[in-house]
């Protein structure tokens, strides 16, 4: 039987199209072959980066904050390692129950957890800075989308009682206040960087390389004594619940460098548990709060009397009848004091004598000494919102306000600033700088104010003040000799002078070779007690007798039975 051909298997294309398409076929291969050799041999990077992309990361690592030591070394401020938990909400699918589960853990609102987690963003932190053990019980859930990263958080073992003279770090682990703020660039690291690979739960399943290693932050050593700080706190604590202040501040300064050894304020507050912080609490008083510091003020212009020979220790000043008319304003004394001598204006504290000093002298000499003491201006340590005072220009003072600012009155300043300018009376009449951080060398050469001469008659006036017969016998010491002066001044509201108080008081010890200073002022006494001598020199007292003893400075005087309880201190002239 002979087979016929089928016209649907008779070939109708020309030979030419099959080795046209078996050599498309084979150019397209070799292209593929060529283009594959090209990208993962030639120009490779370009995958690579690709697949790295996808699960290689470059990390940050963390540097440690320097810690802070009082100059013992005790720690003040040391950093300790936590997790935060960050999440990435397209990922974390969480249930109801993991959703409250997970808000128990991080003490949180489980609405306010589920409302992060439902965020359209790529990244949300959930908890900042918690504790190890959390993020342990919380990696142990195993959710999905639920991240942790390395951080530090700053501890500061001495809580409220140095809080204003350490300040605090934010999350960021950046310096806010204090301390932390003034010297934040060197206690600050720079934090490094490491290759890892991480699979699409974002764990890290392997550490690749150290690209940068973490810089730790440098120790800062301060001049802060953390036995005086605590002593200054306590004190301080004491006397403004004794006599329902306010507020109050106490600085301790080392008379022969300068160096701050101990800085407290009332109100204050916990730098470990900030959640219900107010702005009184924050403010640092001894440096951010002004106030008319009244008598305290004295001693400077007598010094400038003493310095221009207009007079000496024993000239006598006429204070009688106890009243100076000065224009339209008349200037009073508690008491008819009759003759003084300059010596005995310090000891009784006339208002009269002082202004009467002053008028005798000219009033760019007195500006001048007000600004050499550095009053008007801020000492400039690097603390938030450190005050300067009000010093008006000179040109500007009538007579009257020449008068009124030799006792005090008119005139501005910090508590800071007037423990400095006492260093004038106990160093021989010049004046340092103030140091935060410990001085391992000398001390930089002081600016002279007055002379030797001068600042030893005035430590003798002083002397007398806290002796009977002056305004601060509650100020001594057993055993030690003590110099100082109150100050009692009413406070300014609304450009009128208030029925409201602060007292003062500032001294050194021992007077015959000065160590501390000490300045305490207690902003509205309210429990009937609002003379400097009454209110604040016993709390200078208190410290500065503890303080001496703790640093082991020798006694300079006899001990005798103190004669505080039987004597009335002298009223002091406000």
């Amino acid at each position: 039987m002979k087979l016929t051909k089928s016209p649907l298997l008779e070939d109708h294309l020309p030979a030419w199209r099959s080795y046209f398409v078996m050599g498309l076929l084979l150019a397209g291969s070799v292209a593929l072959v060529g283009r594959s050799f090209y990208l993962q041999g030639v120009n490779k990077d370009f995958l690579i980066g690709k697949g790295e992309s996808r699960y290689e990361r470059v990390i940050e690592m963390p540097a440690t904050r320097g810690r802070i030591l009082d100059r013992h070394g005790d720690v003040l401020a040391i950093s300790t390692p936590v997790k935060s938990v960050w999440a990435i909400p397209e990922d974390a699918k969480l249930t109801p129950a993991q959703i409250r589960e997970l808000a128990g853990l991080l003490q949180t609102d489980p609405r306010e957890l589920a409302r992060k987690l439902a965020a359209a963003r790529d990244f949300t932190y959930l908890r900042r800075q918690i504790a190890p053990d959390v993020a342990a019980q919380i990696a142990a859930l195993k959710l999905a989308g639920i991240h942790f990263q390395n951080e530090y958080r700053r501890y500061y073992p001495s809580g409220e009682v140095a809080a204003h003279m350490l300040g605090f770090t934010g999350a960021e682990d950046v310096g806010q206040e204090g301390i932390e703020l003034a010297l934040n660039e060197q206690l600050t690291g720079k934090p490094g960087s490491r290759r890892v690979i991480k699979d699409r739960r974002g764990q890290i399943v392997e550490d690749v390389e150290s690209i940068h290693a973490p810089q730790e932050g440098k120790d800062v050593t301060l001049a802060l004594d953390a036995k005086l700080q605590y002593l200054a706190y306590a004190q301080l604590k004491q006397a403004l619940t004794e006599h329902r202040a306010r507020a109050g501040g106490i600085v301790v300064l080392d008379a022969r460098n300068g160096e701050i050894l101990a800085l407290a304020n009332l109100p204050t507050y916990n730098p470990n548990n900030r959640s219900k912080l107010s702005g009184a609490q924050l403010r640092n008083r001894a440096f951010t709060d002004t106030f008319e510091p009244g008598s305290t003020f004295k001693p400077f212009t007598v010094a400038l009397a003493l310095e221009k020979g207009s007079v000496r220790f024993d000239t006598q000043i006429n204070t009688t009848p106890g009243k100076l008319t000065i224009g339209s304003a008349t200037i009073s004394d508690a008491h008819v004091h009759g003759m003084l001598s300059v010596a005995q204006v310090i000891q009784k504290s006339s208002n009269i004598g002082a202004a009467k000093l002053a008028l005798g002298l000219p009033s760019e000499d007195m500006w001048t000494m007000f600004d050499n003491l550095g009053f008007g201006q801020p000492l400039k340590l690097g603390f938030p919102g450190e005050a300067g005072g009000r010093l008006r220009p000179w040109k500007r003072w009538r007579p009257i306000e020449q008068a009124t600012m030799s006792y005090g009155h008119g005139i501005s300043v910090t508590l800071i600033q007037l423990a400095r300018a006492y260093q004038a009376f106990a160093r021989d009449g010049d004046l340092l700088p103030l140091s935060l951080a410990r001085l391992d060398a000398a001390p930089a050469v002081g600016s002279r104010v007055f002379s030797q001469q001068t600042a030893r008659e005035m430590r003798a006036m002083l002397e007398m003040a806290v002796q009977p017969g002056g305004t601060a016998p509650k100020a001594q010491i057993a055993g030690y000799r003590v110099a100082g002066k109150t100050g009692t001044a009413h406070k300014l509201e609304g450009g009128q002078y208030a029925n409201k108080y602060v007292s003062a008081f500032v001294g050194f010890a021992p007077v015959s070779d000065p160590r501390l200073i000490i300045a305490v002022m207690i902003d509205e006494p309210s429990a009937g007690k609002y003379y400097g001598g009454e209110v604040a020199a016993p709390v200078f007292a208190a410290v500065m007798g503890s303080a001496l003893r703790t640093l082991g400075v020798p006694p300079d005087d006899t001990p005798r039975p103190l004669q505080v309880a039987t004597i009335t201190p002298v009223k002091e002239e406000m």
